[in-house]
């Protein structure tokens, strides 16, 4: 009997997979929770050509910004459970939101299947040029000297930025003015014009401004230095323990989704992700290339997740 049911689950499995795999005229969305021009877009659309290639069908990068990514996951659980729309997303959507937006419409962990890491985008602080610190360590020295709280910036509360900033906080024992704003951009625009004194970001994100001489990085939140600024300090190295953050990107799809469709989705973004020119373009961008199997992604997932929760829950953290 068991025998049986095993050769019918792998023939289920099977054929699944033969639909997929023939379903050449239906496009695939990659649906991404951020507007076009961000780091999450870019890795979307640096993945969508090659990732067309390996399943031999048109993929697109569909922008669902809004509402703290859950209109981007919303978009994807609504979509026919056929592996043609694939959820992009930051660690932020996936295993933070559950625990600090109230009554959030969706649990990644429950309502979606991991599929792959595509990337992972350690966070860095980064000074203005002219800032005197030389690294993150003196930086914090300067802030722990000082009567006034120094202006920290962030993307806004409870996201990856600010959490580093609290991770900072609590390793030192310095304590900053949190400054949240809405998204990335004007809070450079206000480090870069002396409003803030720093803060936390993707790398993809801060290179432009790094190269271009109007940042300067300082410390990276990270186990490793990151390839696309060797010469810049973890904050480990700097004796400064703890601030150790990854706003990894990821594919998921429905968890309706059959499983031998999420195995040749996998296969084909690994794939994907290993063509030289596509991991090439991604690191020029400072993003790292990286990938998993989908129980690697599901076991990190619930990592994180219970990781950023008991932060979110000690520090009392609401979203905005």
């Amino acid at each position: 009997m068991k025998r049986r049911q095993v050769l019918a689950a792998a023939a289920m499995l099977s054929l699944a997979s033969a639909a997929f795999a023939q379903a050449g005229g239906k496009p695939v969305r990659i649906v991404t929770s951020f507007s076009p021009g961000g780091p999450v877009d870019f890795v979307a659309r640096t993945l969508a050509e090659q990732l067309g290639r390996e399943l031999k069908r048109p993929v697109i990068v569909d922008n669902k910004p809004g509402a703290n990514g859950a209109l981007g996951a919303l978009e994807t659980l609504r979509s026919e459970a056929d592996g043609s729309t694939i959820w992009i997303t930051s660690v932020g959507a996936a295993a933070i939101n559950p625990s600090l937006v109230e009554k959030s419409p969706y649990d990644t962990q429950r309502d979606f299947a991991p599929v792959s890491l595509v990337a992972n985008n350690v966070e860095v602080l980064v000074v203005g040029a002219k800032d005197p610190a030389a690294d993150a360590a003196e930086f914090v020295k300067t802030a722990k000297a000082s009567k006034e709280s120094a202006p920290m910036a962030s993307s806004g509360s409870g996201s990856i930025p600010h959490l580093a900033l609290i991770q900072l906080e609590e390793s030192t024992g310095a304590r900053f003015l949190h400054v949240p704003y809405k998204g990335m951009a004007p809070a450079f625009t206000d480090l870069m014009g002396g409003q803030v004194k720093g803060v936390f970001a993707d790398v993809a994100a801060i290179m432009p401004h790094v190269q271009g001489g109007r940042l300067k990085a300082i410390g990276i939140a990270a186990g490793k230095r990151h390839p696309s600024l060797p010469q810049v300090k973890t904050f480990d190295e700097q004796g400064i323990k703890a601030v150790d953050t990854n706003n990894w990107y990821a594919l998921f799809v429905s968890a309706k989704t059959p499983p031998a469709v999420v195995q040749e989705l996998n296969k084909a973004v690994r794939s994907a992700i290993a063509n030289p020119d596509v991991s090439a373009r991604l690191l020029r961008g400072g993003a790292e290339p990286k990938t998993s199997t989908p129980q690697e992604l599901a076991a990190l997932l619930k990592a994180d997740t219970a990781k950023w929760a008991a932060l979110i829950k000690s520090r009392n953290i609401k979203a905005e």
